[in-house]
């Protein structure tokens, strides 16, 4: 009697045997504990490389260090837990985890705290202070993907219109807060989901004409003074070079300092002399560059571009349109945290408060990022 011939798992479902005749594979450690290899570890290399440089900008206190050691240990316990929930219970779950965060936006208006002039946190007696905003990063694409794959993709013009509702409404609460920063991320969070759909190129092209249009509008009705400065910071900082323009002035001179090979670690000047604001927060890339110069930074972008470049992968190895959406669209987003904080901390872009992923300090920043490697996993791992 002939042996059965062993065949390749299929890439798509539609391609999957119906008839259970395919010949299942034993699953490997990793499939069974749900986690992808290749992707924890790049985790694991972002957060040394992370905490190592805490240690540094935070003028060496020990005890930031372990407060963010322990974020980071939450986080993956949280990263690990959500793995082995497969992703149909996401999906299922994925409207009302956008309306709790709606409704805690909505929250926010009424009983929300107000610090530095903004209300975007909510204090809970016993637990803290949360910030809902963050609950959309991973709820508003949950949401449009959970809307869109519940039809024939490339979406028709009805789709997306609801989609681009869905996404306006919390767009909207948290840029009333004001948070200019993590409402643009929310929206791009959400419209990459549409992209990623298959819209079409001349739906793009009128979406652009249109954000074209409203640009001026925005400038004249809608940005708040403070927000109108950073802009024109960013055009010439030294107008107020020892105002507004500080932080970018000398998070320059610290990337520039650096030079090649950086002046070494526990050496920078800029930080450690208390010259760069925010230096183990939103400016750690700045007193990174400065201890390790462009090698250093050349390590942390080909980690960056590893972790981004794996959950393409998963993405387009999932099996279901829920999956595929999800993933990609928060592969897009962690590309587009990296790419505005350090953009603003270059000077190529306005400054808004946006933390590097795993870099700077901030352990709600942590766990929210962890817990959407966890959804990524879930994707891969489940089938």
């Amino acid at each position: 009697m002939s042996q059965p011939q062993l065949t390749p798992p299929n890439r798509f479902l539609r391609y999957a045997p119906r008839d259970g005749s395919q010949i299942r594979y034993a699953p490997t450690f990793w499939q069974r504990i749900h986690l992808d290899p290749w992707l924890l570890s790049f985790l694991l290399m972002n957060a040394m490389l992370g905490l190592t440089i805490l240690y540094s900008a935070s003028a060496q206190d020990t005890g930031l260090v372990l407060k963010q050691a322990l974020s980071f240990g939450i986080g993956f316990i949280v990263m690990f837990i959500m793995a082995q929930i497969p992703p149909k219970i996401y999906q299922g779950f994925s409207p009302y985890f956008y309306g709790f965060g709606v409704m805690a936006l909505l929250a926010v208006i009424f009983v929300g705290e107000i610090r530095m002039g903004a209300q975007r946190w909510i204090d809970i007696p016993g637990f803290g202070s949360v910030q809902p905003s963050e609950f959309l990063k991973i709820g508003m694409p949950m949401m449009v993907a959970w809307y869109l794959s519940r039809y024939p993709l490339p979406p028709k013009f009805r789709q997306v219109i609801i989609s681009l509702i869905i996404i306006g409404i919390p767009f909207l609460l948290i840029a009333e807060q004001p948070d200019l920063g993590t409402s643009v991320l929310v929206l791009a969070s959400g419209m990459f989901v549409l992209f990623l759909s298959g819209l079409s190129w001349r739906l793009i092209m009128a979406a652009v004409a249109v954000a074209a249009a409203i640009i001026p509008i925005a400038w004249e009705f809608l940005l708040h003074d403070y927000q109108k400065r950073r802009v024109l910071t960013l055009l010439d900082p030294e107008a107020d070079a020892l105002g507004s323009g500080w932080n970018i002035i000398q998070s320059k001179t610290a990337i520039g300092s650096g030079g090649f090979s950086g002046k070494g670690y526990l050496d920078g000047t800029q930080s450690h002399l208390h010259f760069l604001p925010e230096g183990h927060t939103d400016f750690i890339i700045a007193a990174y560059s400065e201890e390790f110069g462009l090698i250093g930074v050349c390590i942390l972008l080909i980690i960056y571009f590893a972790i981004i470049i794996r959950i393409f992968q998963i993405s387009m190895q999932s099996f279901h349109n829920y999956g595929r959406l999800v993933s990609g669209a928060l592969g897009l987003s962690f590309f587009v945290y990296v790419f505005v904080n350090a953009g603003m901390v270059s000077g190529i872009l306005p400054v808004v408060g946006v933390p590097l992923p795993f870099m700077s300090y901030g352990g709600t920043a942590i766990i929210t990022l962890m817990a959407t490697f966890g959804l990524i996993m879930s994707i891969h791992t489940h089938r």
